[in-house]
């Protein structure tokens, strides 16, 4: 009888710093749990000089795969053999598979954006504002070019970040992409279809709320936040208060998560589990 029991489990995890905030963890091991899966993730607090020997340990203990998220996201390619093509346009990567001592990257992060808008829209032929430019927004603004969105309009402060942007859009995807620089209570495009906060303003601040002219939002706007908490971030609550149709940032987090465990193990999983997990840690039922 005890021959029929197998007491190693798949091992995945990720790698970051500060990590204690993050509840990946729970999402993915519900999503586990749902699937009988004998698979374990680990979170590990990893930062860029300390990231080549712990992917080396993962290889040497037989991970499956490991999630990269800051401050590796494109630390970690240097020791990659092979990018995807999200995630060599983005130049970042947030998940590692690991199959015969190979390691390839991808980038899920715009993917799980994506997958949540379909829900609601399709992003081709639509205008797209955002708001930001970091590694949220460009992951998003790759994969929303690439799914054929028409136009893809960047607010961001730094002018120079902003337009490194445009021209990462225009070279490698058929969009087109313009800058606004992002100015006290900036307005946004009316021809605007979709707008996305893709910084970190309202993180675990139920207050807090991009500077923009809120007056500028339109009812026929899309609006969506990439904060998963509160998943009802102050921006969302004032669109939805003009009729806006809103998307919070807790689809987008399951979405990529599940993604991740499809790369490494070729299964896809039950998503409700894992947007229940997260929903009863932020308390957003």
């Amino acid at each position: 009888m005890a021959n029929n029991i197998n007491f190693l489990s798949d091992l995945t995890g990720s790698f970051s710093s500060p990590c204690s905030e993050n509840p990946t963890v729970r999402m993915i091991e519900a999503g586990y749990q749902k699937e009988g899966m004998n698979a374990r993730f680990i979170t590990c607090e990893v930062g860029p000089e300390k990231l080549e020997q712990s992917i080396k340990g993962a290889i040497a203990m037989g991970w499956k795969g490991f999630s990269c998220s800051l401050p590796n996201k494109q630390e970690v390619i240097q020791y990659l053999d092979e990018l995807d093509t999200s995630a060599q346009v983005i130049g970042a990567v947030n998940c590692v598979v690991i199959k015969e001592g190979k390691l390839t990257g991808y980038n899920t992060d715009g993917q799980g954006f994506i997958e949540a808008l379909s829900e609601i829209t399709s992003v081709k032929g639509k205008h797209i504002t955002l708001l930001g430019a970091g590694g949220a927004a460009r992951a998003i603004a790759v994969e929303a070019a690439l799914a054929g969105a028409k136009h893809i309009t960047l607010i961001n402060r730094n002018e120079e970040r902003g337009q490194a942007l445009v021209k990462l859009i225009e070279d490698n995807t058929e969009a087109k992409a313009s800058f606004t620089q992002w100015t006290q209570q900036v307005a946004i495009d009316s021809q605007t279809e979709i707008l996305v906060n893709a910084t970190s303003i309202g993180l675990n601040d139920a207050k807090a709320i991009p500077d923009i002219d809120l007056a500028s939002i339109e009812k026929a706007m899309i609006v969506a936040d990439v904060i998963p908490n509160p998943p009802e971030t102050k921006l969302l609550r004032e669109a939805a208060k003009k009729g806006c149709t809103t998307l919070n940032g807790l689809n987008m987090l399951v979405n990529q998560g599940a993604q991740n465990v499809y790369n490494w193990f070729g299964k896809k999983v039950d998503r409700a589990p894992m947007k229940a997990s997260l929903e009863e840690i932020f308390n957003a039922k």
